[in-house]
């Protein structure tokens, strides 16, 4: 089943008093449990797929199906609990005038989720799900770590029971340690939630530990897509190999501690 599809997505704005296309004729689908990550460079169009797919930005020329059905222009309050975003800033996201608790509650007071008396137990559940103890629902998002916030950022578009994830940069953040407990955790949920994940990313290495496709755009053109093993394995584009060549890379001594590390870590947890 597709989940998502964009079908001729064009995107203009006016800059200055001139035009700049954003997107050019933008044509893929996502398929129900997949991660698709769109990459690219700064100002390749990747945030602008994410806005149009959210609806913050209308398209120009084309449209968006989820399940599809057309996604209008001005979304209902059920799509807009469907379809949730991630961002990249999680800190900017969550109101530092709430307590994490109240952020967490807020989107199921609004989408009316679940009995009102049973909330405050449904919040620590949520962050239960993402690693985090029931006591951080009374503090604040200026207390927790960057990990921990984008953790409770997480849970709060969870609280949704959405069936499309739009990840923007979720991880860049981040230092690389927690960037990969991160990771496993949205693979953890998508799984357990059947869960569909659009993953904006700049770092080709995130994107081939959670993606099962990627979509590469460059200056607003889709350039190449494909399962994220074959891209790793055979660009056919010279600007996507660019990008796998800036990938760091560690050698076989480092991979194999990496490795054990890992699997000392996974058999204490």
């Amino acid at each position: 089943m597709k989940m998502l599809s964009l079908y001729n997505v064009s995107k203009e704005f006016s800059v200055n008093g001139s035009t700049v296309k954003a997107l050019d004729r933008i044509s893929f689908d996502v398929a129900k449990g997949e991660c698709l990550a769109v990459v690219g460079e700064s100002g390749s169009g990747k945030s602008t797929i994410a806005n149009i797919i959210l609806g913050i930005h209308d398209a120009t020329d084309g449209g968006v199906l989820f399940k599809e059905r057309e996604l209008p222009d001005k979304r209902s309050r059920e799509l807009r609990r469907t379809i949730q975003l991630v961002q990249q800033n999680p800190l900017s996201a969550l109101n530092p005038r709430r307590s994490i608790g109240a952020s967490l509650r807020l989107p199921l007071d609004i989408h009316d989720i679940g009995p009102r008396s049973g909330r405050k137990a449904r919040v620590a559940e949520l962050l239960e799900e993402v690693g985090l103890p029931a006591e951080f629902a009374r503090r604040s998002p200026a207390s927790l770590s960057g990990g921990q916030r984008q953790r409770v950022a997480i849970a709060r578009a969870l609280a949704c029971k959405p069936e499309l994830l739009v990840l923007d940069e979720p991880t860049s953040a981040l230092d690389v340690l927690v960037q990969a407990r991160v990771l496993k955790l949205l693979q953890r949920l998508r799984e357990t939630h059947s869960l569909t994940y659009v993953f904006i990313t700049h770092d080709l290495a995130v994107a081939r530990n959670i993606a099962d496709r990627m979509a590469v755009f460059e200056k607003g053109e889709l350039i190449e897509i494909d399962s994220t093993e074959a891209i790793f394995a055979n660009a056919t584009h010279d600007y996507t190999r660019r990008l796998i060549s800036a990938v760091p890379v560690v050698g076989a001594d480092e991979m194999a501690l990496r490795q054990r590390i890992t699997e000392s870590i996974d058999a204490k947890s």
